[in-house]
């Protein structure tokens, strides 16, 4: 069992190409999300990874992207870098002050689970408060070498339990 909680932890340092964005709203998400899709459809990243891969990176991108305006707000900027063994998404939003938080014991209909599915796509992922921002960030493996996941670190979503009669 993982813990309640979202892991503290340091964005880390991880090379390749950098991409930026700025998110102004939830309708900008699919708009920043195609131009991922583009630049991960370019001949050197298809080959050097997965679809499944690559779909999973969009996945993680758009729950992140979507927590960041959600329940983090202010100026949110999504950062991707596309390393020789994977990616690096990093989110960060002006609510240093409010870590992201996993449901728990919430029952799967009412949503909430994408922390949940953001632990089981990533090889490793945290948080990091700086001076006036919040960092979330997930690194995903491109699909072509075996890696460890962390999803033990945050705990399965359960069904709630109902009163007995």
């Amino acid at each position: 069992m993982g813990q309640e909680t979202w892991p503290h932890a340091p964005v880390p340092s991880v090379p390749g190409d950098v991409w930026h964005w700025q998110l102004e709203a939830m309708h900008v998400v699919s708009r920043v999300r195609s131009d991922l899709r583009a630049r991960i459809a370019h001949p050197s990243v298809c080959s050097s990874s997965t679809e499944d891969a690559r779909d999973g990176l969009l996945l993680v991108f758009e729950e992140l992207a979507s927590n960041a305006l959600r329940h983090g707000g202010g100026a949110v900027r999504a950062l991707v870098v596309a390393g020789p063994e994977g990616w690096l998404l990093d989110l960060s939003d002006e609510a240093p002050d409010r870590p992201p938080v996993p449901a728990i014991d919430r029952d799967p209909a009412l949503g909430g689970m994408g922390l949940h599915l953001v632990a089981q796509l990533s090889s490793d992922y945290g948080w990091e408060g700086r001076p006036g921002r919040k960092h979330v960030w997930a690194r995903l493996p491109n699909g072509r070498q075996p890696v460890e996941a962390a999803q033990d670190r945050v705990p399965e979503p359960r069904a709630p339990e109902f009163p007995r009669d």
